[in-house]
């Protein structure tokens, strides 16, 4: 179906829903490198002018990937079918995408009015909405909702901002590890998570990192959770390999990478059916202690921890011809069916070929942050940029700045912000203490109480990191 709009008597037309988002879409390189961005700055405002008619309605009877060939636009198109999906969405039901917008802004949208609609809203409709605001609109937005999930701590409550403590080594080095988990703790980071990418993916290596976080987790009753972002079929493997001698593995979380179509997915090596394979494997373990509460709940106790990105669609070469913005919403719809404890888009960690530049990490990021906070996930960002792009700290602080202003869930603390292992720029633990004192944030409850205590304190007294391993 196509799309028209009239200014100052010239009809401009956009043959389908797919090349009106597209083109709408502010300028990152990823689309220019698809051959899908808009021609300039005119075709651009016109189609954002076009989309912001487009009645919401429009996208739950237009599909921009075919429902029989991508299970991701099955699983939200059925979503959205669903009685609880309906209701949701009803208040908005006659919204038009620009009204959407301004319903948003407008004091009628109150926390309570956005949590409420957020399971109504699919990933299309947040994309086309964040792609006619400005950044301040983005910020604003979000800064409305606070999406809460507890493990050990309580991560996205009012007021707070946490942190995912990143000990990366390139060998994978005990002592190496153990020494960046000291210098994150002392400087306050890690209530989000003790979260290692390992350099070997093998369910031994994979063991022998939960362990060690375990170790000094319980060591110093630390409150947080361990994750080690292997490849979720390791990560399984590792279950399978701890239980063979009688043992449980201490997987808190379970780690997957996610896009947002089936194609791009499977580049992962990953299908919705694996991942509720390995969502029901990791549940078995009981270890969020949520699992201790006589409190029934119709949703299990989050464990997944997933990561996501623009750009990733198009790298794989599953895109589609759909825009990277709309590709990366369109994944938030797979985190959220599952019921995750953390979400984060890696902002500029896949290169300048799909985000250019300081400004268009920047802009990627509040979008990615604002979309998925309207769909209901608990978002946070890596802040990041590889050495290769147009970018440096400054933009980092800017997006920093602009995220904890919006109300992140979390970010993340790499030792000098330099991540030897993975060889990109991230933010330091040290940039964690600026935005908790510059916006007057404090770390998850839980985290903060034990900053105070004997166990914290006696870290502090520790000069030898080798004294943390098991």
């Amino acid at each position: 179906m196509p799309f028209q709009t009239t200014i100052r008597g010239t009809t401009h037309s956009f043959p389908d829903l797919r090349t009106l988002l597209a083109k709408a879409s502010p300028l990152r390189s990823g689309d220019e490198l698809a051959n899908l961005a808009a021609s300039g700055s005119e075709e651009r405002a016109i189609a954002q002018i076009t989309l912001a008619e487009v009645p919401l309605t429009t996208f739950l009877n237009e599909a921009i990937i075919p429902y029989e060939f991508d299970d991701v636009t099955r699983l939200i198109l059925d979503s959205a079918a669903a009685d609880e999906a309906k209701q949701a969405f009803a208040p908005i039901a006659n919204l038009t995408v620009g009204e959407f917008r301004d319903h948003l802004l407008s004091d009628a949208a109150t926390p309570q009015h956005l949590a409420a609609i957020a399971s109504g809203v699919t990933p299309e409709m947040a994309a086309a909405a964040s792609k006619i605001m400005r950044a301040q609109d983005l910020i604003y937005v979000a800064s409305k909702i606070s999406v809460v999930t507890k493990f050990r701590t309580t991560v996205g409550l009012p007021g707070r901002l946490s942190t995912r403590l990143q000990p990366n080594h390139p060998t994978d080095s005990p002592t190496g590890i153990a020494a960046s988990i000291l210098d994150g703790l002392l400087l306050g980071s890690g209530d989000a998570v003790i979260g290692i990418n390992p350099a070997s993916d093998n369910p031994a290596s994979v063991l022998t990192l939960l362990r060690l976080i375990d170790h000094i987790r319980t060591r110093y009753e630390i409150p947080t959770q361990s994750c080690v972002l292997a490849h979720l079929t390791t990560q399984m493997q590792a279950i399978e390999q701890a239980a063979a001698t009688s043992h449980q593995a201490p997987l808190d979380l379970l780690f997957q990478s996610i896009a947002g179509t089936q194609a791009a997915n499977a580049s992962f090596g990953i299908t919705l059916p694996l991942l509720h394979e390995a969502h029901a494997m990791a549940q078995s373990l009981k270890r969020n202690p949520q699992y201790l509460s006589p409190i029934p709940s119709n949703l299990s106790p989050p464990i997944f921890y997933f990561e996501t990105g623009q750009g990733s669609c198009l790298s794989a070469n599953a895109h589609h011809n759909v825009d990277q913005q709309t590709l990366e919403a369109r994944a938030y719809a797979v985190a959220r069916h599952f019921n995750p404890f953390l979400v984060n888009t890696v902002v500029g960690f896949i290169g300048p070929e799909y985000l250019y530049n300081g400004p268009q990490i920047i802009r990627a990021g509040l979008e990615d942050h604002f979309c998925a906070k309207l769909l209901g996930l608990p978002m946070g960002c890596d802040i990041c940029y590889t050495n290769h792009a147009e970018a440096g700290p400054d933009d980092s602080d800017a997006l920093l700045t602009l995220l904890a202003a919006a109300g992140v869930n979390y970010i993340m603390g790499v030792p000098g912000a330099d991540d030897i292992m993975l060889n990109y720029q991230s933010t330091s633990f040290h940039d964690a203490l600026y935005i908790r004192r510059l916006l007057n944030k404090k770390p998850a409850p839980e985290f903060e109480a034990w900053l105070s205590s004997d166990h914290h304190h006696q870290l502090h007294r520790l000069t030898n990191p080798t004294l943390l391993l098991p």
